[in-house]
This record gives structure tokens, C-alpha cells and sequence, in this order.
């Protein structure tokens, strides 16, 4: 069963198959492990690495994604990747990206941030926000260093991570206290 079939069994055209393929690296695996997860209000390209795959549910993935764009007041439709890895992966990215060779907790790749003149957006009405890729054995030893479950660290890592597409930064002390009242709030109406 190729991509474009898969996903237009969900009610994605050919157009939105071929977007997502050429943009978003994690949605070129879609056959082997992950599904595009589409909601009329943002389609969220799921990818879980193999060893991690049982710990986590794509539907409370997606439902902390949801509540992060709710609580932010996205209304336009919008769409991103998340992808669940492991430090080596990270680490990778971390140094390629950021010129930072070592594992982090989560990385965030804005199509938003720094508009590339030669990028443009496809006139489609949807907010293309990025990827956020973060690793599972990170949050695990967070999650004991804070005392709290696993499932409250990777929430809030990908609270963290989608408030970094929406253009939040903690760079500078006020900018920072700001973005953890954010996360503070989406992680409250989570319940978590």
C-alpha cells in the first residue's frame, strides 16, 4: 500500500500527501511505523521510533498537541510533526542544527521563525508550523530527576515543543517565566 493511498483512506487528498511527504521528514516513513493523525482543526504527522512505541499513545499525543493549539488560541487550521526518538537521534540533529553535540529533551523546527524569502508558503489557508522531535530516554530520567510520572515529563516536553512553533522563546528571565506559565496552563487543562 503506498503513502497516498494510506492517507486518502483518511480523507487526504493527493495534493496534501504530496506536501507532507516532501516537507516533513518524518511523514516519508509513514508505511513503517506511524499515521497522519487528521482533526479539522491541525493534522499532526505522528512518528514514534521503534523502541519506544509501546510507551506512548498517538491519541494522547495528539490530544496534548490539541489542547497546547486550543490554549493558544490557534484557529486557523494548522499543521506538525512529533516525532519520538532516542538520544543518538537527537543528538544528531541537536549537532547539525545547533552545533551542539550532545543528546537535549527536545528540539522545535519552526517553518514560522526566520522566513526564508525562498520558502514560501503554499496557499492553502493552513498554518504550517514545523516538527518537534523529542527523546523518550531524556524525558524517562527527567521525569525521575523531578519526581513525577514519565507521562507528565513528555506532556510537558511537548507542550514545550509546539509553544516554540507558536514563536514562544526563554532566552531572556521575562521570556522565560512567560513560557513556563504557558506551559503551566496547557499542562493544568490537561489535568496533569
Amino acid at each position: 500500500m503506498s503513502p497516498s493511498s494510506t492517507v486518502q483512506g483518511w480523507g487526504v487528498g493527493k495534493e496534501r500527501v504530496d506536501f507532507l511527504l516532501k516537507n516533513y521528514p518524518c511523514c516519508a516513513k509513514m508505511p513503517q511505523r506511524m499515521g497522519v493523525l487528521v482533526m479539522p482543526d491541525f493534522e499532526l504527522c505522528v512518528d514514534i521510533d521503534e523502541p519506544f512505541q509501546g510507551y506512548l499513545d498517538e491519541g494522547w499525543l495528539r490530544h496534548v498537541v490539541a489542547e497546547t493549539l486550543a490554549t493558544e488560541g490557534v484557529g486557523t487550521p494548522a499543521e506538525l510533526g512529533l516525532v519520538v526518538t532516542g538520544d543518538e537521534r537527537i543528538r544528531q540533529l541537536n549537532k547539525s542544527y545547533r552545533g551542539i553535540d550532545e543528546a537535549t529533551d527536545v528540539l522545535s523546527f519552526a517553518l514560522l521563525e526566520d522566513a526564508d524569502a525562498s520558502f514560501v508558503n503554499p496557499p492553502d489557508g493552513v498554518l504550517h508550523l514545523g516538527e518537534v522531535i523529542l527523546s523518550y530516554p531524556r524525558a524517562v530520567v527527567q521525569a525521575e530527576e523531578h519526581h513525577h510520572p514519565v507521562k507528565r515529563e513528555v506532556a510537558l516536553l511537548v507542550v514545550h515543543g509546539v509553544l516554540h512553533l507558536l514563536g514562544h522563546e526563554h532566552e531572556q528571565p521575562r521570556d522565560e517565566a512567560k513560557m513556563r506559565a504557558e506551559e503551566e496552563r496547557v499542562l493544568g487543562a490537561l489535568a496533569l
